[in-house]
Order: structure tokens, then sequence, then C-alpha cells
């Protein structure tokens, strides 16, 4: 397996992605067969937008790995206003060995990893968060043994976190279910994207505004209503999202026995504390498993 890029989780195909699962998991059972993988390596990690899990999850994971890493804020400005991404890209190429970027645009990604001439992991963008994704079908993989034919309903904003476990999900076989409020659906090309790629692989894909659906489920996902930087009156969002809040009665009604959330949480709104604090739910497993995930990405990225 190897790969040139992470940018977006439909450029992996199943066997790949399958790879970088079991590898994620041998590498979080055996680390010190890992540690000196990226021996020799520099990262430059690169964001726009701040961060707690993505930042130390990359940051301690490439040291884990024997490899040196660099933040680099958000102090120089947005990617491509100070100075070309073109030439931002083929500056880090001067001294780095990959570039991990956390950016508002994923065209921004696109065009680093043209002219870099060395890996870019996409760390989160506006359309996908893949890192988040894989970490998420380990967790899956650890829980319920394989991710083929499982339920899983994601219920809240159409956002960069519904849009990669939709394509990932398709990839690998899972029947995801996306539900939100009237005007919040997933971009249309994503959903017939992910729908295609369900096709190919004999799963389901479910797009709905109506709660009902959430039913038959194994696993329940959410995410924060209101993205970072989003500018929405609070208020108006919690109106329209509070009859998709993730609490007991939901868990029940559906069947689920687990519940997903990538954090940060804002407690009784998405989700309720009690559910979110429940034995049911593997936060932060998905968590933990950023680092592990983000790892086998970077692996195999200098096979």
């Amino acid at each position: 397996m190897s790969l040139q890029h992470f940018l977006a989780d439909q450029l992996q195909d199943k066997q790949q992605l399958i790879a970088l699962i079991e590898q994620a998991i041998d590498i979080k059972n055996n680390p010190s067969k890992y540690s000196q993988a990226l021996a020799g390596k520099s990262v430059v990690m690169l964001f726009e937008k701040p961060s707690l899990r993505t930042h130390i999850s990359f940051d301690i994971g490439i040291q884990k790995l024997g490899g040196h890493s660099l933040y680099i804020g958000q102090q120089n400005g947005q990617l491509g206003e100070r100075e070309r991404v073109k030439d931002v890209a083929k500056n880090l190429a001067c001294w780095a060995d990959a570039i991990v970027a956390r950016v508002f645009k994923q065209q921004v990604l696109d065009e680093m990893a043209e002219h870099a001439g060395i890996p870019v992991i996409n760390a989160l963008s506006d359309l996908y968060h893949p890192c988040q994704a894989l970490a998420d079908y380990m967790a899956l993989t650890e829980n319920f043994g394989s991710v083929e034919g499982l339920n899983i309903a994601y219920i809240g904003d159409g956002n960069n976190v519904s849009n990669s476990l939709m394509l990932m999900g398709g990839i690998l076989g899972a029947n995801v279910t996306v539900i939100t409020p009237e005007g919040y659906e997933p971009e249309s090309n994503l959903v017939a994207e992910a729908q295609k790629l369900a096709q190919q692989s004999g799963a389901t894909l479910t797009v709905s505004t109506n709660i009902e659906d959430a039913k038959d489920q194994q696993v329940i996902y959410t995410d924060t209503w209101i993205s970072m930087g989003d500018s929405t009156k609070v208020d108006a969002i919690l109106e329209k999202f509070m009859p998709y809040q993730i609490n007991e009665q939901l868990m029940a009604k559906a069947g689920a026995t687990a519940v997903m959330h990538c954090q940060p949480a804002h407690l009784e709104q998405e989700i309720t504390t009690s559910v979110f604090d429940s034995p049911q739910s593997i936060a932060f497993q998905q968590a933990e498993n950023r680092m592990w995930a983000q790892n086998s990405v970077l692996v195999s990225l200098f096979k």
C-alpha cells in the first residue's frame, strides 16, 4: 500500500483504507515496532484554524514515530493572502519531508499537493475530515470486528465530518444514514459521489431530514451544530436543531449500542451529558485513535 497524499476520503480504495486501519491497530498495539518509522523526517503542521485533538495527536504521534514536527499557527494569516499557496508549498518542500494542513478551503490543499513535491495530509478542510473518518472507522472496527454492513446514523449538521463519514463508509461497505434539519443537508455532489461508492461496495446511503429515520441503527454519530468560525446566532440554531439532539430516548428508539462524537462536545445541545458520559460513548476512543490512524497514514506515505 503506497500513498502519495492523504487529501480526501474517496481518493483511496477499499483495499488501501482497510490496510490503513489494520496498520493503525498494529501501531496502537505495537508502538515500539514503529518508533523509528519517521527517523530523520521533519513534518510541518500548517494550521489556519485552531485545534486541540488534531494538533496534539499529530505532534505527539510524529514524535512517537521518531520524527520531528514544526507547528505554524494562524499568525501568518490565511494561506494565499500573504503569498501564493504555490510558493508556500515550494518553500516548505525545501526543508520539510511532509506537510499537514488544517485549512478553510479544500482548494488550498489541492494546490499545495500539486506544487509541493512532498506528501500533503488533510488535517481538516471545508469539505473533508479524512483523518477523523479513518480514526472513526478504526474505532468501529475495534468495537464491531468489521464495518461492512454496519448501520451508522449521523445526526446533525451536514458538514465536513458527515461528508467524510459517508464517503469512507461507502467505500468500506458501511450503511450510512445522514439526518439533518432542512437546509443543512450535505452537498448534493458529495451525496451523489457517496451513493456511487456505496453501490459499488453493496452498501446503502440514506440522506434524510426526518429524525424518525434514525431506527435500526447500531451506531449514532453527532458533531457540533455550529461549525468553527460560523457567525450564525446560537438561538436560531438551537431552535432548528433541538429535535435532532442525541439523548437516551433517541438511542433507545434507534436500538444503537454505541454513540460517537468527534468533539468538542456542546453538552445539552447536540448530545446530552448522560449519553456522552455513558458506557455507550466511544468518543475518547475516537480521540485516541486520531493519533494512531494519522500515524498509519504517515508511515504509509514514507514507505
